[in-house]
């Protein structure tokens, strides 16, 4: 817990709590569905600038709060070869599916939170103030991803259907996400279509830039 909030008044968007979820940039583990592309080794290359990239970004926006929650955690020897910066938190994601370990680092969380992963390739300061303020005023802040998933969530309070049953890594997720929060009768703030590097076939995208 690392923001508050004093006298009623409205937090302002640097308050934001802003949880960057990883895993560990190591052969075999990282952009496993980019190996029969690059290789193990080239995947694993890639995922490491990628993560650079966004902790650089994360740092550079200048929230009250950064969460790094990785996985494995951050003492797991896979990642001794990465600097990780000495002023953010340092989570361990755990067990379970991807919706268990959001939520769990979600229920945890500041509010307001936003969510993050590594692999979006517009990922920027920006793309981030423009979601943090867009939170002031929605209960729920998602930016879609071409592939059907979302890159970036934002939350002013937790609920878990938000994460529960999801069919995670297919390209009803945003789909499903947006339903729940529908549901839920929560303000909506929906952000432009955004690319994640995660398939063979995002790779010429991510090379013309």
């Amino acid at each position: 817990m690392c923001c508050t909030e004093g006298g009623g008044q409205p937090l302002p968007f640097f308050a934001t709590h802003l949880i960057l979820f990883a895993k560990a940039p190591t052969p075999g583990l990282a952009k496993t569905r980019l190996i029969p592309a690059l290789g193990s080794e080239g995947a694993a290359a890639l995922a490491r600038n990628l993560f650079l990239h966004t902790v650089d970004v994360a740092l550079l926006a200048g929230f009250a709060c950064l969460e790094l929650s990785l996985t494995p955690a951050a003492t797991d020897t896979q990642w001794q070869e990465i600097s990780l910066p000495a002023q953010v938190i340092l989570s361990d994601q755990g067990e379970g599916d991807l919706g268990e370990r959001m939520a769990r680092a979600a229920r945890r969380a500041t509010l307001p939170m936003l969510l993050i992963g590594t692999d979006c390739l517009e990922m920027s300061v920006p793309l981030l103030h423009e979601a943090a303020h867009a939170l002031q005023q929605h209960q729920a802040v998602i930016y879609p991803s071409a592939d059907g998933g979302y890159a970036l969530l934002g939350l002013q309070r937790f609920h878990p259907s938000l994460f529960q049953g999801v069919h995670w890594s297919t390209s009803s997720v945003a789909a499903e996400t947006l339903q729940r929060i529908h549901t839920l009768r929560w303000s909506l703030f929906i952000g432009p279509t955004l690319h994640d590097l995660d398939r063979p076939e995002d790779l010429p995208t991510f090379f013309a830039r």
